[in-house]
């Protein structure tokens, strides 16, 4: 049945018009806030106290959870909260007691001293980063649970808009708190801000009845005491492994280090100095991250021809929501991942973007006010207008507009390059990347969101949202190549020459410093940029394809996701 302009209307408003949404809105500001106090916030506290900056950096440590949660999600499906569960349901109950952890930390960490508490602080702080990556499983979990597909574009933008916010409140709030009344008392006033977070899981309807998948142990003999001696054996090399990957995954050695220590070597064999290096970094770090979850998998593999109850829950705990997953989109599930690891690509290269403002002669001051007022003012219109799509086109359409945003914000930032030191101009670039940025980020969130089955729902949303930022780690670091190689090469004459013409007309005082810097003329500093831009644009438009390719398999007979993927399969 054909829907009406007035239907339509209807329908948004009522994807935003519901409590769900105005939880959202508490329990992503729970969700922001501790994940900037137990670094960046903190370590201004540190700083100011006298620490040094090699002590400060082991402290970004405390977020590495939030980059390997996935690694114990499935406890999360799996295990049920004492009482709490009964009274909240799973979801709810795990948050509240995510929350009451993340509480406790903060309020922990303000009544320490860096003078003589600095290894309680960072121990607290890796405390609350593990709570706060934790309730970020959950509230995935139980915003997928708590409502249907047509409503997860509403719910991702209201998330966003909570969690935006309490990162604005998060880096300002505690530096004007500590001016007045102290670190402590600043921090003190953090954890009771958490308080918004337990009133939003108070508030929250509970989820759609859980299921938890049942673990198949049948004809598996008890083994008391060899079973406790196996899942010790299997939990130190599962811990091995995820220290590994968790190296990779937050780009930070000290969890490498921390294993070769014992063996005599601080600097991993010499690795350390290089994690950070590209291309060998990024090389290294991609290697430890498949090298991580290949001691993850052999920790939770069966023993061959050997059945024992560890072996079983480990492997089907990990294995069962992949094997559920690739048996719901047998035919697709490859561009699936594909599409999830490539969607946002366009994005994630642009990490060179403040040198590239500063090149072209915009002030501290101009960048900082742009990108903070109109960036976050049209990123938070950008959510908004994704969910929006996603409740009045459906799934795919959104997911296709927002396939065509990232590549088309980039192209805007070449038309930036050849105008120069323009603030107009440099409004209208930030505002509209924010825009894309904001929608295809709520596109792609609800397209996940719809991808993961019954029982699998915390395991499968923290394995996708942790792939999908991970090529972007790869191909960034090639970033600053690309633009200076490329300048060279228009300087040296040939077909990247022909660009150099394009920046006859802006500013005078453009790209001046930069050319000095990396010794090319300023037009072919210009000419490597906009080569740059073009690049992105087309990785941009390999995302577009893939788009498509999904598109054709699940358009053909609704505008999203089958409503009964999300059924248990047999």
């Amino acid at each position: 049945m054909s829907t009406t302009p007035s239907e339509k209307k209807l329908t948004v408003l009522g994807a935003f018009a519901d409590r769900r949404i105005l939880v959202m809105l508490a329990l992503g500001f729970s969700a922001g806030l501790p994940n900037l106090l137990v670094f960046d916030t903190l370590s201004a506290w540190l700083r100011e106290d006298g620490v040094s900056l090699e002590v400060i950096g082991f402290f970004s440590l405390a977020t590495m959870a939030y980059a390997a949660k996935f690694l114990w999600a499935p406890l999360v499906d799996r295990v049920k909260i004492p009482l709490l569960t009964a009274w909240l349901g799973h979801r709810r109950s795990w948050m509240l007691v995510a929350q009451a952890a993340i509480m406790l930390g903060l309020w922990l960490i303000s009544g320490q001293s860096t003078a003589n508490g600095l290894a309680a602080i960072a121990a607290l702080a890796v405390f609350v980063g593990f709570s706060g990556a934790t309730q970020d499983i959950v509230i995935d979990a139980w915003r997928i649970e708590a409502a249907e597909d047509a409503r997860q574009g509403a719910m991702a933008a209201a998330y966003q808009w909570g969690y935006r916010i309490a990162i604005v409140v998060a880096g300002a709030v505690p530096l004007l708190l500590a001016e007045a009344k102290g670190w402590s008392f600043s921090y003190a006033v953090m954890a009771c801000l958490m308080l918004i977070g337990v009133l939003g899981v108070l508030g929250a309807p509970r989820e759609q009845k859980h299921v938890i998948r049942p673990i198949h142990t049948e004809g598996v003999p008890a083994r008391p005491v060899l079973d406790v001696v196996e899942w010790l054996i299997r939990g130190a090399i599962f811990a091995i492994g995820a220290l590994i990957a968790g190296a990779g995954l937050s780009g930070n050695p000290t969890p490498l280090t921390f294993l070769t220590t014992p063996l005599g070597s601080p600097e991993a064999f010499g690795l350390a100095g290089l994690w950070k290096t590209p291309p060998v970094g990024t090389l290294l770090q991609l290697g430890a991250v498949i090298l991580g979850l290949a001691v993850i998998v052999a920790a939770c593999w069966p023993i061959p021809r050997t059945p024992t109850r560890p072996g079983a829950y480990l492997s089907q705990s990990f294995g069962a929501p992949l094997i559920d997953f690739f048996r719901r989109h047998r035919g697709t599930a490859a561009l699936i991942l594909a599409l999830i690891c490539f969607y946002r690509l366009s994005d994630f290269v642009l990490n060179i973007m403040n040198p590239f403002y500063l090149d072209l002669g915009f002030t501290k001051p101009e960048i900082a006010e742009i990108r903070k007022v109109f960036g976050t003012i049209m990123s938070m219109v950008g959510v908004l207008v994704g969910g929006i799509a996603v409740a009045r086109l459906g799934l795919m359409r959104s997911l296709i507009i927002g396939a065509f945003a990232g590549p088309l914000s980039n192209l805007i930032f070449a038309w930036l390059a050849m105008q120069g030191h323009d603030v107009r101009a440099l409004v209208i670039a930030i505002s509209f990347d924010n825009v894309a940025q904001g929608f295809s980020g709520v596109a792609l969130i609800a397209y996940m969101s719809s991808l993961t089955g019954q029982g699998f729902t915390a395991t499968q949303y923290a394995l996708f949202s942790s792939l999908y930022a991970l090529p972007g780690k790869v191909v960034a670091t090639l970033s600053g190549r690309v633009v200076e190689g490329s300048a060279r090469a228009a300087d040296a004459g040939g077909p990247l020459a022909l660009l150099k013409p394009l920046f006859a007309n802006m500013t005078p005082d453009a790209l001046v410093s930069g050319a000095a810097k990396t010794g090319v003329s300023p037009a072919a500093l210009g000419s490597g940029y906009m080569v740059f831009f073009l690049y992105s644009t087309l990785i941009g438009v390999f995302a577009i394809g893939l788009t498509f390719a999904v598109a054709r398999k699940t358009l053909a007979s609704e505008s999203g996701p089958d409503e009964s993927a999300k059924q248990p399969t047999t």
